[in-house]
């Protein structure tokens, strides 16, 4: 184990030393998420001098980073008289560059500051093309290089085009900027992600992997501590996407309601489970509605869920053999072998008991240590998709 950590600006020069003395570090790595990070360290004056609102921490694994991006809660300090705990102990929670970008809106109209946007209630911002292209366009103007001086993040860049993705069409106003990214890379099951390299931070677009064949954890591989596996039934195996205008609030009809339904494969293995999902002012002329339909079945789709406590082996190792997102197979003692994608990969470090990897394969929240809080996220798109309406 080699863990350095790093206290760098939001321009990315380093500031002070490497931080040393550290009790604990957790860092968990989210698929298309945020990721969340804490670790606590004696509070030196020089470490609370480095640990000021605006600076980032930079996560070094042998090497190699393994997380970087803003200080979150840079300072959460406790002492007490009878713990004998010396200059007391301050916590730092982090994020990775991603938290950045998800404090951002779409605006419909990019090129003008907000005070200037069109004042109608049903500019939205559509993009038809490639989903990769799509992805890094919204980055692009909203938050990246092409946008507007004032909402530029410092130092972001977009990475190297990979070439990734098939032609679709996504429309978003005031939506928060990474549930429009999901929403384009939801079809082709593509991952974003921030990465930190020299003096820059890439944004880019990824294909994960199908690596069933050879990331494959077992007790018999001695790459498997614990596993928990969850089944549960479908929430929804039909989703029924309303869209087009309410004739109710026409001045002169026709119907302009539009209709799609979009069913999931596990109808045939469970029972038919209908929910409605209405998204007003949209068509599926660009199939739109279909691709609501499927970022529902996304969330509706049986769980067959996994939280497993994974050991790197000198053939088997996070970050460097499999990723999140990546396909990869877990055998549990029953013989059975379970499939599914990488959620989330956690680093748990402590000087004395060393380092712990636990990967979060599958799309139970409810299987994770410090869960990505997937009823938040949904919630924000669905105020998101309200506030666009009103």
């Amino acid at each position: 184990m080699a863990i350095s950590l790093l206290v760098t600006d939001r321009n990315l020069n380093v500031l002070g030393a490497p931080i040393t003395g550290w009790t604990s570090l957790a860092c968990e790595l989210n698929f298309n998420a945020p990721a969340t990070g804490a670790v606590a360290m004696p509070a030196r004056p020089e470490y609370m001098e480095l640990l000021q609102p605006g600076n980032r921490l930079v996560v070094i694994r042998d090497g190699e980073i393994w997380c970087a991006g803003p200080m979150e809660q840079p300072q959460s300090y406790t002492w007490d008289v009878g713990s004998n705990a010396g200059v007391g102990t301050v916590e730092v929670a982090f994020s990775d560059d991603l938290a950045r970008i998800a404090g951002y809106l779409t605006y419909p109209e990019p090129t003008k500051a907000f005070a200037s946007q069109t004042i109608t209630s049903d500019v939205v911002r559509k993009l038809t093309a490639n989903a990769e292209t799509i992805i890094r366009t919204l980055v692009n103007e909203n938050c990246g290089p092409g946008a507007l001086a004032a909402r530029r993040i410092e130092r972001l860049v977009l990475d190297t085009v990979a070439g990734v993705g098939t032609n679709q069409t996504v429309s978003t106003r005031f939506q928060p900027l990474l549930e429009a990214c999901r929403a384009a890379a939801v079809t082709n099951g593509l991952g974003f992600r921030t990465r930190q390299v020299g003096d820059q931070i890439r944004f880019g677009v990824y294909a994960p992997r199908d690596l069933r064949s050879t990331a494959r954890f077992s007790a018999g591989l001695n790459n498997l501590r614990s596993v928990a596996f969850t089944m549960s039934a479908p929430l929804a195996t039909s989703e029924l996407v309303m869209g087009g205008d309410d004739p109710a609030q026409q001045a002169t009809p026709p119907n302009t309601r539009a209709y799609v339904e979009v069913v999931s494969g596990t109808a045939a293995d469970w029972y038919r489970v209908e929910k409605l999902v209405q998204e007003s002012g949209k068509t599926d002329a660009d199939g739109e509605l279909t691709l609501a339909g499927r970022l529902a079945l996304g969330n509706d789709n049986p769980t067959a869920s996994l939280s497993t406590v994974t050991v790197d082996t000198p053939d088997l190792k996070a970050g460097r053999d499999y990723g999140l997102g990546d396909k990869v197979a877990v055998v549990l003692p029953t013989g059975l072998q379970v499939s599914d994608v990488v959620q989330a990969i956690r680093l748990d470090v402590t000087p004395d008991r060393g380092e712990e990897v636990t990967s979060v394969i599958g799309n139970n929240d409810k299987t994770t240590k410090r869960a990505t809080v997937w009823n938040v996220r949904d919630l924000a798109y669905r105020l998101g998709q309200i506030e666009a309406r009103g």
